[in-house]
C-alpha cells in the first residue's frame, strides 16, 4: 500500500480502483507514512505558513431543506438572525487590526440578501479593505449572480459539492436540488474567472469508499484553488440526528490525499475537525492542511449558526484567540502569517 502513496506523491492521480482499495484498506501505520509525504509536500509549496481566513457568519436564514443541516428552512427551533452591513464591516475592521487579510462572507441561501445587497457588501468591504481577498460561500447562485459578485469585486466562491454522486446527493438533499446544477454552478464560479472552493463531507449518511473516490477524481478534474472537507457531525434537529458522525481518522486521511492529488491547494483543517476531536485542527495540519478560519462573527450570533450540534466557536477556533492559535501552531513547527495566502500552483 505505501508503494500507492508513493506513485501518488509522484504522479498526482490513483484509479478508481486504487482509491477504493486504499481508502477501504487504511490503517495507522499507513496513515503516518500518507502525512508525512502529504506534509512534505506542503512544505516543498507553502513552507511553513498557514493562512488564516476571518469567518463571518451574516445570515443563518436558509431557503434550502438539506437533511443534514441544523440550518434547513424546515426547523423551526433554530434562532435565526441576519448581521447588518454596520456589523459585517464591524467584524472586518476587528480581523484587520487582528492581522486577517482574507474575510470570508459565508451564509445560508437567504433571499433577503438578493445581488443588490450582496454587490454593495462587496464594494463597501473591499473599498475599506482594498489589500484584503474576500471569499464568498452563500450557496448556488445563476451565472448572472455569480458575475455581479465578482464584478463588485468579490475574489474566492466556496461551495461544497458534498458527494460526486447523483443517487448519494439525492438521498442527503431535497428533490429540487441536483448534483449537476451544482456542479454547473462550480463549473460557471470558475469560467468567471474566481478562485473556487468544492469539497465534502466525509463520513456522512450511505456513504462508501466507492462515493469518496468519486469525490477525489471529481475534484481532480475540477482542479480548484481550494478544498473544504470535514466530518458529518449529526444536528438534533435533523432527519441524520442519531446516524453516526465521521471519523477523525478517515477525514485527515482524506485531508492527506487530497494534498497529493492537488499539491498546491489552500487545505483547511476546519472547524468541524476542532469539534470531534481537541486537538483535531493541529492533526489537519499535521496531515497537509494550511489554512485554518477563525470565527469573527459577533459572540452573541455564533451559537446560532449552528450547522451541527456542539460547533465549537470558542477559543482557538475564534478570532479573539489568535494568540493561542499562533503558539499551537509553533509548537507544531507552524507559522501563521499575514498574507492574503493567495493559491500557489504546485505541479
Amino acid at each position: 500500500m505505501k508503494a500507492l502513496i508513493d506513485k501518488l506523491a509522484s504522479e498526482n492521480i490513483l484509479t478508481r480502483d486504487e482509491l477504493v482499495m486504499f481508502i477501504e484498506n487504511r490503517d495507522p501505520d499507513l496513515d503516518s507514512y500518507l502525512f508525512e509525504r502529504a506534509v512534505a509536500v506542503r512544505r516543498r509549496i507553502y513552507g511553513n505558513d498557514i493562512y488564516i481566513r476571518g469567518l463571518i457568519e451574516f445570515t443563518n436564514y436558509c431557503k434550502n431543506d438539506c437533511l443534514y443541516c441544523g440550518i434547513r428552512r424546515s426547523n423551526k427551533s433554530a434562532a435565526r438572525y441576519r448581521l447588518t452591513d454596520e456589523d459585517i464591516l464591524t467584524c472586518c475592521k476587528t480581523g484587520y487590526e487582528l492581522g486577517f487579510r482574507t474575510f470570508v462572507l459565508q451564509g445560508g441561501d437567504d433571499a433577503y440578501y438578493n445581488d443588490e445587497r450582496i454587490c454593495a457588501m462587496i464594494r463597501a468591504i473591499k473599498t475599506w479593505y482594498p489589500d484584503c481577498a474576500l471569499t464568498l460561500s452563500i450557496g448556488e447562485k445563476s451565472y448572472e449572480s455569480c458575475r455581479a459578485y465578482f464584478n463588485a469585486g468579490a475574489d474566492r466562491y466556496l461551495l461544497r459539492h458534498e458527494t460526486a454522486d447523483d443517487i448519494h446527493y439525492k438521498k442527503l438533499h431535497p428533490d429540487e436540488m441536483l448534483l449537476s446544477a451544482r456542479k454547473q454552478c462550480l463549473y460557471d464560479l470558475k469560467a468567471i474567472g474566481f478562485q473556487v472552493g468544492c469539497g465534502f463531507m466525509v463520513g456522512s449518511p450511505f456513504q462508501t469508499a466507492v462515493h469518496l473516490a468519486e469525490d477525489l477524481l471529481f475534484i481532480k478534474d475540477f482542479e480548484p484553488e481550494m478544498v473544504g472537507i470535514g466530518p458529518f457531525i449529526p444536528h438534533h434537529d435533523t432527519p441524520f440526528a442519531r446516524e453516526p458522525a465521521g471519523t477523525l481518522e478517515m477525514t485527515l486521511f482524506m485531508l492527506a490525499l487530497i494534498r497529493l492529488l492537488l499539491p498546491g491547494v489552500l487545505l483547511p483543517s476546519t472547524t468541524a475537525l476542532g469539534t470531534i476531536d481537541p486537538a483535531g485542527r493541529e492533526l489537519g495540519i499535521l496531515a497537509g492542511a494550511n489554512v485554518i478560519m477563525p470565527n469573527l462573527s459577533p459572540p452573541e450570533v455564533r451559537e446560532k449558526y449552528l450547522l451541527y450540534d456542539n460547533k465549537s466557536c470558542q477559543g482557538e477556533e475564534a478570532a479573539e484567540g489568535l494568540e493561542d492559535l499562533k503558539k499551537t501552531m509553533e509548537e507544531i513547527g507552524c507559522e501563521i502569517v499575514i498574507d492574503r495566502g493567495d493559491y500557489i500552483d504546485g505541479s
